[in-house]
């Protein structure tokens, strides 16, 4: 009796030689896959280690600071890098690091501009950089106050009263300092007075000259100039705030230079009088 056909053609049965190079191909992939994955986590874990070992920080000790001028008496290094939290070590491969040592210097009150960062490795760094310059002090209740050409605020702590009394002195100014050492004074005229004492230059001292304040005369925006004798000179305007009409800044220095004698204290001479009034 013949076999019973059946109802649908049977499964090709699979070569058993085809699953032979399969299997070790799969776990040789599984165990690549998972070698890489635990070196991935190891460095995840041990990488930070290394980047912060001790021979791939840069210390601030390894900070080169190049600009500081000689009356700058503080540590500008210490205090920038305290002031900015970055006062220990620092992995020298963060790309940010440049800009980090250019900000925390360039916060100090003594910087006027931060010229260069270099990070090096092995770690180091240098650091450039254009320090303020006081140039007056501005008498204030208690004492006196450094200012720089542009009447920004100047440590004071770096000054003792000898070496502030040699700086020509700006007074009758009734106001504070606004902001934080490093900063603008906030009235135009501590502004003025320190322009004013910039433009002498060393007219200043041949001058015996130690003192400029506004003229008692209510004209805002006017100086008087005293000696150590008591001669006092009207100087008039700042430079470059001059009014119509009024001699420019060159002319009253050059008036300064050839030796005009300055008035007494309750009549002042005027720079800002004629060739003719001079009578020079």
């Amino acid at each position: 009796m013949p076999a019973p056909r059946p109802s649908s053609p049977p499964v090709a049965e699979p070569d058993p030689r085809s699953d032979v190079p399969l299997r070790p191909l799969v776990v040789s992939g599984l165990l690549l896959a998972l070698a890489f994955a635990g070196a991935g986590v190891v460095w995840w874990s041990v990488g930070d280690r290394v980047r912060w070992a001790e021979g791939a920080l840069l210390q601030p000790a390894a900070i080169e600071v190049r600009g500081l001028a000689p009356w700058v008496r503080a540590d500008v290094r210490g205090e920038a890098l305290r002031m900015a939290s970055l006062d220990h070590g620092l992995p020298v491969d963060d790309p940010h690091l440049p800009t980090l040592l250019a900000r925390a210097f360039d916060m100090h009150p003594w910087v006027r501009e931060v010229v260069r960062v270099e990070v090096r490795d092995p770690p180091a760094a240098l650091v450039e950089l254009v320090c303020r310059e006081p140039v007056a002090m501005v008498r204030v209740p208690g004492g006196l106050l450094a200012v720089d050409g542009d009447g920004v605020f100047l440590p004071s702590a770096d000054f003792t009263a000898e070496n502030a009394a040699v700086y020509p002195r700006i007074d009758g100014i009734v106001t504070s300092p606004q902001g934080p050492e490093g900063s603008r004074w906030g009235d135009p005229l501590v502004e003025e007075g320190a322009a004013l004492v910039s433009a002498l230059g060393p007219q200043w001292g041949e001058l015996d000259l130690v003192e400029c304040r506004p003229t008692a005369t209510g004209q805002r925006g006017r100086w008087d100039l005293l000696t150590r004798a008591g001669g006092s000179i009207r100087f008039g305007a700042a430079p470059g705030r001059e009014q119509p009409g009024e001699p420019a800044a060159a002319l009253k220095l050059a008036r300064l230079k050839a030796g005009v004698v300055p008035g007494t204290a309750a009549e002042p001479f005027d720079l800002g009088q004629s060739a003719a009034d001079t009578g020079r």
